[in-house]
């Protein structure tokens, strides 16, 4: 279903082939297939695959008070169609953890570092029917209170690192120039733990056409965020717009997902060589563009054993200089 179809919006139950009464036992199964897959391919930090989610966004953005469950609204998405998304008739509060059980799961089942994503609040504020605030910058602020609780949360049950993914950063570049950055920072603010944000231009599986470069980027180097998190691969970005982020540690997606063929460890490599004229080598982390959940789990665990063979080869091409 979800290779034909864009990510969920609102709750999609009828998603999950599992009966209800075993379905958390299910997620937490395959949430061990996913990190094992992480570890025997050599990730240094490993995530829980999101095996719980029925998209990235929706299952922190539908858990909120002020969102309607049963009569959700509408948005276009990024492919033009008119998509169900969380219509909002209420203020914006979060009244429970929604990912802290994931994260003491991961933490409990590997010994390397461990990342847990949450959606950001400019991104959520784009996928919401607002009928309540007066303004979407209103209803962002919100939102990134909401976000700046869960991050806590998350530190407080053993995350490493928290992940702010903010796609629509590019789909809206001139929205996001009126009000994200103020929402971002609402999130991260008073956070003591390392945060990355992500941005990137969609699945590559579902989004065509890709721009050659980001139309918002630069803007998040002023951001409390500590890593930013880009695509390379599917774009093919000139890297020299990574010069726009000095304070920033770079985490740089190397691996191209949408498409199945696997890279080999020179191809990463040959990507990871292009932006080191523009961020040091001590600045920058190797990962994946975006997620791999439309790729067979065979071609991703491909993948990613090539991004970590490839980041060794230029690693010990600079331990030589």
């Amino acid at each position: 279903m979800l290779l034909t179809s864009m990510p969920p919006r609102t709750r999609l139950h009828s998603l999950w082939r599992v009966a209800p009464e075993f379905l958390e036992q299910a997620q937490d199964d395959a949430t061990l297939l996913a990190v094992h897959d992480q570890e025997r391919a050599g990730l240094d930090i490993v995530t829980d695959g999101e095996m719980r989610r029925e998209s990235y966004s929706n299952r922190f953005a539908t858990a909120l008070e002020g969102i309607d469950l049963d009569n959700p609204g509408t948005k276009t998405s990024r492919s033009g169609a008119q998509v169900p998304v969380p219509r909002c008739v209420g203020k914006i509060r979060r009244t429970h953890a929604v990912n802290v059980r994931d994260v003491q799961f991961l933490r409990a089942n590997t010994d390397r570092q461990i990342k847990i994503t949450v959606p950001g609040p400019f991104t959520m504020t784009m996928l919401t029917a607002n009928d309540f605030y007066k303004s979407q910058a209103e209803l962002a602020l919100d939102y990134g209170d909401a976000v700046n609780a869960e991050i806590k949360d998350s530190f407080a049950a053993g995350a490493d690192v928290v992940q702010v993914d903010e796609p629509y950063l590019q789909a809206h570049a001139e929205e996001a120039r009126e009000f994200a950055l103020p929402a971002i920072e609402r999130a991260l603010a008073g956070i003591t733990g390392t945060t990355a944000l992500h941005t990137c231009f969609g699945y590559g599986a579902l989004v065509k056409g890709r721009p050659a470069g980001y139309s918002f980027l630069n803007e998040l180097n002023g951001t409390a965020v500590n890593q930013v998190s880009i695509e390379t691969a599917q774009c093919n970005l000139d890297c020299s717009e990574l010069a726009g982020l000095p304070q920033k540690t770079i985490l740089l997606g190397v691996l191209a997902l949408h498409t199945n063929d696997v890279e080999t460890p020179e191809m990463v490599a040959a990507r990871i060589r292009r932006a080191l004229p523009f961020v040091p080598a001590e600045r920058m982390i190797i990962a994946p563009d975006c997620g791999l959940k439309y790729l067979p789990r065979a071609v991703a665990f491909g993948k990613l054993k090539a991004m970590v063979d490839g980041a060794a080869i230029v690693r010990a091409e600079l331990a030589k200089r």
